[in-house]
């Protein structure tokens, strides 16, 4: 018989962790499945699979072949069990009738020669069918910052191997860009009776026309008159709950930062609204316009530059 490397089969290194010997399987396993390959030696394969994961995945076993493949063992290599093998699974496999009455023929005589049993779900020689998670999807909603801010529903198509598919997604109040919502049982189906997988929905939001969004702080520019600066004054400010009333203060300048604690988007903690004040100075429109100007600039005009003086 031939000796068998494990780790070739399932295309992966001897360091290989438990997670990325897992992987390869399941990626192996869904290509080979006889189910979905109908190549002649899909079944073949899909039992060398198995076997290589059936070794790889149990700590113990794994211990025992790297062990033997120390000794200079490669894939392909005219295989007799070293003088003193004892094959540690041999005996615990049939301490509990898995290795000779219940079967388990499916796997090679190299594995038999080691370790004396196989998996449990093989039985009198038939083929296993391997129960797995399908795969789990991923894809993208884009939403309005207003159901970004309320919550809400949105119905979206996917398409599924040619078929459009279309679900509705609760978008929960208080949603982030690049948040993940995931709807479970939505991905691949599973292998053998398994678990679908889910379905994971990366949250874009599109732009709106007042509003940015920073985290969970929404950010806007507020025009103000150069009176409502001077003097100070209350204005209304849109927000995403509704227009709600800020005191400006007297002798504000363009690019002022105000906050309006709690009106950016829900959360533990909510997030604010911050307020860029953007003094908006009016063209004349009249002639008695005109005039109180040119009286204001004779009045202070030259405070402005009160600071550049010297």
């Amino acid at each position: 018989m031939q000796f068998k490397d494990y780790y070739k089969t399932l295309g992966v290194e001897q360091g290989a962790s438990a997670d990325e010997i897992r992987r390869a399987y399941r990626k192996l396993a869904r290509k080979y499945h006889p189910d979905r390959n109908k190549e002649s030696d899909s079944e073949d394969r899909f039992k060398e699979l198995g076997e290589a994961y059936e070794v790889l995945k149990d700590p113990a076993k794994r211990k025992e072949y790297d062990q033997l493949r120390a000794g200079g063992w490669r894939g392909g290599d005219d295989f007799k069990p070293p003088p003193g093998w004892h094959g540690g699974f041999r005996d615990a496999g049939r301490a509990g009738g898995a290795g000779g009455g219940e079967g388990f023929g499916d796997f090679s005589d190299f594995f038999e020669s080691l370790f004396g049993g196989g998996l449990g779900g093989m039985r009198g020689g038939g083929r296993q069918r391997v129960r797995a998670k399908g795969r789990d999807v991923n894809a993208t909603v884009e939403i309005d910052l207003d159901t970004a801010f309320n919550g809400g529903k949105r119905r979206i198509s996917l398409d599924r191997g040619g078929k459009r598919q279309d679900l509705e997604v609760n978008i929960p109040a208080g949603v982030t860009p690049g948040r993940r919502i995931r709807l479970s049982g939505q991905g691949e189906p599973g292998m053998g009776g398994g678990p679908a997988g889910d379905l994971y929905m990366e949250v874009k939001i599109a732009p709106h026309p007042l509003f940015e969004l920073d985290g969970r702080d929404v950010i806007i520019d507020l025009p103000v008159a150069p009176w409502e600066a001077a003097l100070g004054a209350e204005v209304r400010v849109p927000t995403l709950g509704g227009k709600v009333t800020m005191n400006i203060p007297a002798g504000s300048s363009s690019g002022k930062r105000m906050r309006l604690k709690g009106r950016g988007l829900p959360g533990k903690p909510a997030g604010d609204q911050i307020v860029n004040l953007k003094v908006v100075v009016p063209k004349p429109g009249s002639d008695r316009e005109r005039e109180l100007y040119e009286e204001l600039a004779e009045v202070s005009g030259a405070k402005v530059r009160e600071g550049l003086a010297g």
